[in-house]
């Protein structure tokens, strides 16, 4: 069993991402930035996240994307404004089939939302600087298991939205 950190279009925040990196350090395997931080990659308060480039990231060395491993999961990370997905998930499910991906997990639209589409996960934590279509600034935690995920939101907070937990079989 392993647990994984997800969070998106945090858009400047610093002090937010300590906190939540602290909170949870010592239950997650890794920690996830889908992009658009808006920090430079030697910013204190991005470091331990496995962070990736968004359309308002002006700093090159993030990558535009990244594949890791945890417990025989395969995760394909993008910020998603280069996959069009505020308008179709088309797009980064053909990259996901490309790469072998189990999870996908983006942003850009900030926007909560996860589905299971052909046997992939596609997740989309939300955004803890400015949601949309909810009121609550959110973050995730997965957690990966034999053969379901256990999906947990937090607010920016660290409070549990319980309403919103869900199980994927993949």
């Amino acid at each position: 069993m392993a647990k994984v950190l997800i969070i998106s279009d945090s858009h400047g925040l610093t002090r937010e991402l300590v906190d939540i990196r602290e909170r949870h350090l010592q239950e997650v395997d890794l920690l996830i930035h889908c992009g658009d931080s808006q920090l430079m990659p030697d910013d204190k308060a991005i470091s331990g996240y496995l962070t990736v480039m968004g359309n308002c990231d002006f700093e090159s060395s993030y990558p535009l994307e990244t594949i890791s491993e945890v417990e025989g999961r395969r995760f394909f990370i993008t910020h998603g404004h280069r996959y069009s997905i505020k308008s179709t998930l088309m797009n980064v499910k053909y990259k996901a089939e490309e790469v072998n991906a189990d999870i996908v997990c983006f942003g850009h639209s900030h926007i909560l939302g996860a589905e299971v589409i052909d046997g992939r996960l596609f997740l989309n934590p939300g955004s803890i600087r400015l949601p949309r279509e909810r009121l609550e600034k959110t973050y995730v935690i997965l957690e990966l298991l034999d053969k379901k995920i256990k999906m947990t939101v937090f607010e920016v907070n660290g409070r549990e939205i319980a309403a919103l937990a869900r199980e994927f079989v993949l």
